[in-house]
């Protein structure tokens, strides 16, 4: 096999893992990052994603050659916006050489042969972080510039090698999870590609794979069933099918069904029958009610079970409703897993929501492409039930968040202050968020088009204030907010959006 010479600068095409190959850059290590030992590998900044990771030789291929390659096999939105910003920065650097030449000649000074310089105004400052004493190749080399040399070079016989990602000892070695100390686990999985180190703490916390460049996963080979075509559900499904996966739906109205069959899913009959097709069903309802119905009512999911089959409870409900379904399911040799999910109609269209897991941490695993397609991030919190409870907490505080930022506008209106302005200064100061603009620019616009319904987040309160009474402990500010809720409830607000709960306080 012929060997591929890489240098500082040099466009590459880079395999981690089970990732797809995605365009890079090779690049200075920062002086305090150091190689892995034992394997020749480089250092690459990862186009469009802005992660870094040492690379194994092998895994590398230059980026000209194998490109139409690449972009045949490779059609997701994320790697085109990645394989754009290379040309983006070719045409930059094209335009910095002939910029350099030009001023050269004017002065009457010698052209330099140097190549291009790696560094952009808009790349991030690696040369700050680079080791003053290590020589630069691209300085020094004489030779032609890194666009002209990567259209050339012995490249043939070039295999990919691709391994799990547990497996993959260069996981670990990106820029952004260097640090001493322990990576904060909320930390934007739009700046990570990593998967963090399990707690040795009782409860198991760790960050899932981060789906920075889940514009192009590889999809499982397993059959997806997916029952709940709701405002979460529908995103989630589309996603899914965008990324490749084979979907099976159900939904109790069937009409739901109809365009994600136009999208290439396929129909199921009963809940039992997409079990029975399916290797893993995710189901996504609205309550706990709704959740033990599908699974032990009437072709429910548990007469689709078998042994070996997952199923995956993303809907948002109470513990003990969690511990049920788990039990009907293990019994009848399945594997369950809870994952509901954080976020909201426009996150889950997006594929930017947050998944809570807990369970079988095989079933988390066989997951893995799904979870990146649907969401930027995922969790594993341990055993059945913890899932549910971290949920409910997050959503009790954002419940009780609205109602006190409704609140704030009703107050501001009744004492004469300017609503907007209030808004301004929100978004201008330490609460400034896009949960906050948004949420009270729909208020000043009378928009209450459901993004997250009303009676669903009054249903969470509810149940955070029963886990709350069972564990003893006092959720005051919890259950203020959700009188409110209740109140907004009783003015015909449930099907709209839960910021409608401002209308409580106006009438």
């Amino acid at each position: 096999m012929a060997t591929v010479h890489l240098r500082i600068g040099d466009l590459v095409w880079g395999k981690l893992g089970r990732y797809p190959p995605w365009p890079g850059k090779v690049v200075s290590p920062p002086k305090d990052l150091k190689k892995p030992r034992g394997k020749k590998c480089h250092f690459v900044k990862f186009f469009g994603t802005e992660d870094h990771a040492w690379i194994k030789i092998e895994q590398l291929k230059p980026y000209h050659p194998h490109k139409e390659e690449m972009i045949k096999i490779n059609k997701g939105k994320r790697f085109q916006q990645a394989v754009d910003a290379v040309e983006d920065f070719l045409k930059k650097a094209k335009g910095k050489e002939q910029g350099s030449d030009g001023k050269g000649e004017t002065k009457g000074k010698k052209t330099s042969n140097k190549p291009l310089k790696i560094l952009e105004e808009d790349d991030e400052d690696l040369s700050a972080l680079r080791d003053p004493s290590e020589k630069d190749l691209t300085d020094s080399d004489p030779e032609s510039s890194t666009a002209e040399r990567l259209g050339t070079g012995a490249v043939s016989g070039f295999k990919w090698k691709s391994s799990p990602v547990k497996d993959d000892p260069h996981f670990h070695h990106f820029l952004l999870s260097q640090s001493e100390k322990p990576a904060s686990s909320m930390e934007p999985i739009s700046k990570r590609l990593k998967i963090i180190e399990e707690d040795t703490s009782s409860t198991s916390i760790q960050a899932a794979d981060s789906t920075a460049i889940n514009g192009s996963i590889t999809p499982t080979d397993k059959r997806i069933g997916f029952l709940g075509l709701g405002l979460m559900g529908s995103g989630i499904v589309s996603n899914l099918l965008k990324m490749g996966h084979v979907v099976t739906v159900w939904n109790r109205t069937a009409e739901k069904c109809d365009l994600f069959i136009q999208e290439g899913a396929r129909l199921g009959r009963t809940p039992a029958e997409v079990v029975s097709m399916c290797d893993i069903t995710f189901s996504c309802v609205s309550d706990p009610k709704a959740a033990k119905d599908l699974v032990l009512g009437p072709s429910g999911v548990l007469q689709g079970i078998r042994p070996g089959k997952c199923y995956v409870e993303m809907s948002t409900v109470d513990p003990e409703t969690i511990a049920e379904l788990s039990q009907s399911i293990t019994t009848r040799g399945g594997r369950f897993l809870e994952a509901p999910v954080a976020g909201s109609q426009q996150l889950s269209n997006d594929g930017m929501l947050v998944i809570l897991a807990a369970g079988d941490r095989s079933v988390y695993e066989d997951c893995s492409s799904c979870f990146q397609a649907m969401g930027k991030s995922s969790f594993f919190l341990g055993e059945a039930g913890n899932a549910a409870k971290m949920m409910l907490i997050l959503n009790m505080v954002q419940g009780s968040f609205m109602a006190t930022i409704a609140e704030g506008l009703t107050l501001a209106q009744a004492t004469g202050q300017s609503q907007q302005t209030l808004l301004d200064i929100l978004c201008q100061g330490q609460m400034a968020s896009t949960f906050v603009d948004q949420k009270c620019q729909n208020i000043l616009q009378g928009n209450f088009k459901p993004d997250y319904y009303l009676k669903h987040i009054q249903k969470d309160l509810r149940l955070a204030i029963s886990m709350g009474d069972m564990a003893n402990h006092p959720t005051p500010m919890a259950a203020a907010a959700n009188e409110v809720y209740k109140r907004a409830k009783a003015l015909d607000q449930s099907d709209n959006d839960m910021s409608a709960v401002y209308r409580a306080y106006i009438h």
